[in-house]
């Protein structure tokens, strides 16, 4: 691997444990002369303009912390490391207590990189459809119904093909690194994170024989909205986006990966799920 040369952090500022774990990783830094810098996940215009001299992006949260770094990353292409202070936290491969162990392993090269598969939501709302609003997710994009306890009714094809039209309370287009998330508790199967697939699962579906579909990573997925009283497309759950009646949502793979650092002697990814369900409140 090459020389690290400059670090970036970034931090959940709302926990009191990750704004104590970014002091110790910037003293950490600043004791082995390293080049280095802080910012909160959320504040997207400095992660961009740090990035591009930055040669590894550590984050240091939950699952909602990271998600938000990788919006900035698949931006500017920069590895990411999560350490997790959150609960369960899937996509962070170390624990905070083995922050300085990992650090060290990073200085020495001691790591290799996992591409993940990202995905590109599009709101298309008609008359306009010709200028869609583009959204990038490292997790899922959803298509949900709103505050109100009423069910949409979801088009959903894929490519040319006519999928289901669901009465459902949503759905949930999944990366396989999304597949431990929303599309998991919806009911759609646990991928392995380096596959090239997306996860097509509708939530609470009514009277629906199809629980969930995976599909290659060619392809588009299209949900238009038949009908529903209010609904809204969800970011990875970062950012929610009202939309109507007749509009469409399209979800495509990016060619582009997002990059993730495994350092070495990392759990292996059917290890950490085994560790992290036997963490879920029974």
């Amino acid at each position: 691997m090459a020389t690290l040369r400059r670090i970036g952090f970034a931090y959940n500022p709302t926990s009191d444990a990750a704004v104590e774990l970014r002091e110790r990783a910037s003293g950490w830094a600043t004791m082995r002369g390293l080049d280095h810098w802080a910012s909160p996940a959320a504040d997207l215009e400095t992660l961009r303009r740090e990035l591009p001299a930055t040669d590894i992006l550590v984050v240091l949260g939950g699952d909602g912390t990271f998600l938000r770094a990788a919006r900035a990353v698949a931006d500017v292409d920069v590895p990411l490391l999560g350490i997790n202070v959150g609960k369960i936290g899937f996509l962070s491969k170390v624990e905070a207590g083995d922050l300085a162990r990992v650090l060290e392993r990073l200085g020495a090269g001691e790591y290799m990189i996992e591409h993940r598969m990202a995905l590109e939501g599009r709101i298309i709302r008609p008359p306009v459809p010709d200028a869609p609003e583009v959204h990038i997710a490292l997790n899922d994009v959803v298509v949900a119904r709103g505050a109100l306890a009423r069910v949409c009714r979801l088009d959903v094809s894929i490519d040319e093909s006519h999928l289901a039209t669901f009465v459902a309370d949503g759905l949930v287009v999944a990366s396989p690194t999304g597949s431990t998330g929303y599309s998991f508790s919806a009911g759609g199967p646990i991928l392995d994170p380096t596959a090239r697939n997306l996860i097509v699962t509708p939530i609470a579906g009514y009277l629906t024989t199809i629980r969930s579909v995976v599909v290659g990573a060619s392809v588009v997925v299209r949900c238009r909205v038949a009908d529903a009283h209010e609904a809204l497309v969800s970011i990875d759950g970062r950012e929610d986006v009202k939309i109507a009646v007749g509009d469409t949502v399209e979800v495509r793979a990016l060619d582009r990966p997002i990059r993730l650092v495994q350092p070495e002697g990392s759990l292996p990814f059917w290890d950490l799920v085994r560790k992290k369900v036997e963490l879920l409140p029974s």
